[in-house]
Formats: structure tokens, C-alpha cells, sequence
């Protein structure tokens, strides 16, 4: 009897065996030497106000903190996550303080770590209505990257419409839904307060191209060159003094950075000037792109060879 019985137990060890190998597994959140150069660690530090920094060197994270708990915007790659955790100990705060989880686009280097701090922290997690479904759905059937770049799902407790606000504490963010580069694309403001002024800060979302984006004839994304010029003309008109973003490339994080530790004056992030600057190198880059797409939809196909 006691063949059959290792018989047994050895196929169902293959089985499981199998099985786990033909489980799709999640692309991994680092997959190139550019993801990993974007996630280096940078220490924490306060920006101004309530306001702090808690991301890595590209990929951002910002902390949030109120007399009744802290708000956290992005979490970055799963492996940010880890980052995020150690930096916001650093700074002397507790991630269980943390109640509300928030997210500018849904992409897998902005969202892989929010299914985890989310466990982590019992936070409620607030997203656009038209990201909330890529965020539910793992970034699987995503617009322009299909399953390619898939990440742990995450629950959204509340769906946020253009102008809805998240408030804790006495402080109040605004979601300005700016679609183009995700469709619930969501730039997020707020006023802090420093020596009794107040500072208008705009966390922009993005308004990159990127290279696998069609601006005409974009079956997955219908009208999305409408929702770019839209959210070019919304971002110029929200004021803004301190210019933040899901990418540090966007504000000169770490120039900036260097800068505020040198002690300068006044506030380096305190930039209106460069937020203008960006809108305006963007929205040329957004036009160039969109010129050579409706250019090469116009030409004639080439003659087939005659056989």
C-alpha cells in the first residue's frame, strides 16, 4: 500500500508544482534598469507646512499630516512601498496613522505598493471613477499597455468625481480630474500654511506621451486628444505656487531638494515659475507628437511590389 500512496502523493506534488507555473504571475513592477534607477532611495523631508516627502528619487510619495490622522498620495512600485514605510518612520510618523490612501494614475509604478500599505494601514482608498477600474482590476485590460504591466489589486472605498474633495484634519484636497495620460488621470491641490501664508500646491498627475499612446484613431481610448488639450487648459488655470508630480523629473525633486538642505531662500519647491515652464514644454511636446501621428495617418500607402 505504501506505493500507490507515494504514487499519489508525488503527482499531487506535480500538480501543485504545475499549477503554479501555469498561474500568470504579475509582470514585475522593476522589470528594467530605468524602473530601478527611478526608485532609488532618497531621504525624507518636510517640504513646507504639513507637507512631506516621502517617496524615492523619481517615483513619488507624498505624506499628508493632520491632527486626525495623514493622507498619502502614491505608492510607487511594490518595492516603494518598503521605502515609503522606512521614511515615514524616519520622520517620526506611524503608518497606522495613515486614513486615507491616495492616486494620480494608474499605472504599475505609481500603484504597486498601494494593496499592501492598504492592508497595512486599514486606509481608505480614493481614486477617480475611471481609475478606480484599472486599479480594481490589477492594470489588467489597461488602454494602452493591455495586461502587460499588471500589478496587485486594490480596493477603492470611495470613487471621486472632478472637484471632489478628501478632508481630514482641517486640511482638504481636491481631486482635478486631467485625463490624457490615464483616462482618471487626477491632478490633486491643496493650501498649506507656513508662517502664516498660505501656499496653493498642485500635485500634477501627468501630461506625458508615451510612446505606446495613438492621440488619433485610439479605438481603447476614444477622444483622447480632446481630453489632453482639456487638461492642458484646466492645468493653466489652477494657481499654483508650490509645483509637485507623480514624477520628480517633472519639478527637479532632487535639485530642489539639495537646495531646500543648503538652507536657500526663499523655499525652492515654492516654483509658479516652473510649473508654467513644464506646462508649456509639455503641451509643445504633446503638440509635436500629435502632428507626426495625424502626418503619418495622412500618407498614402506604399505601392506592393509586382510580383
Amino acid at each position: 500500500m505504501k506505493k500507490p500512496v507515494a504514487i499519489i502523493f508525488g503527482m499531487l506534488c506535480a500538480a501543485i508544482m504545475l499549477a503554479g507555473i501555469a498561474r500568470p504571475l504579475p509582470a514585475r513592477s522593476q522589470a528594467t534598469e530605468q524602473d530601478r534607477a527611478r526608485n532609488q532611495p532618497v531621504a525624507p523631508f518636510r517640504i513646507l507646512g504639513n507637507l512631506y516627502y516621502v517617496g524615492a528619487s523619481d517615483i513619488t510619495s507624498f505624506l499628508i499630516v493632520t491632527p486626525k490622522g495623514n493622507i498619502l498620495l502614491d505608492a510607487g512600485f511594490v518595492q516603494t512601498a518598503l521605502q515609503i514605510q522606512a521614511n515615514v518612520k524616519t520622520l517620526g510618523f506611524r503608518m497606522e496613522d495613515t486614513k486615507f490612501l491616495l492616486n494620480s494614475q494608474a499605472h504599475y509604478d505609481h500603484t504597486g505598493g498601494l494593496a499592501q500599505l492598504k492592508k497595512l494601514t486599514g486606509a481608505q482608498m480614493a481614486a477617480s471613477e475611471e481609475d478606480a477600474l484599472m486599479l480594481e482590476a490589477g492594470g489588467h485590460g489597461d488602454p494602452y499597455f493591455g495586461d502587460k504591466y499588471v500589478f496587485q489589486p486594490v480596493h477603492v472605498d470611495r470613487r471621486l468625481k472632478n472637484g471632489d474633495t478628501v478632508s481630514l484634519g482641517g486640511t482638504a484636497m481636491t481631486a482635478e480630474i486631467t485625463p490624457g495620460h490615464t483616462k482618471g488621470c487626477t491632478t490633486w491641490t491643496m493650501t498649506v500654511e507656513e508662517a502664516g501664508k498660505s501656499y496653493h500646491v498642485v500635485f500634477v498627475c501627468s501630461t506625458s506621451v508615451l510612446s505606446e499612446i495613438r492621440l488619433i484613431d485610439n479605438a481603447q481610448y476614444p477622444g483622447i486628444e480632446r481630453d489632453y488639450e482639456y487638461t492642458f487648459r484646466r492645468l493653466r488655470q489652477l494657481p499654483c505656487d508650490i509645483f509637485l508630480g507623480a514624477h520628480g523629473n517633472f519639478f527637479d525633486l532632487l535639485g530642489k531638494n539639495e537646495r531646500l538642505r543648503r538652507g536657500d531662500k526663499p523655499n525652492p519647491f515654492i516654483d509658479p515659475e516652473g510649473y508654467k515652464k513644464y506646462l508649456d514644454s509639455s503641451e509643445a511636446a504633446f503638440q509635436k507628437e500629435l502632428r507626426a501621428q495625424r502626418a503619418a495617418a495622412s500618407r498614402p500607402p506604399a505601392d506592393k511590389p509586382h510580383p
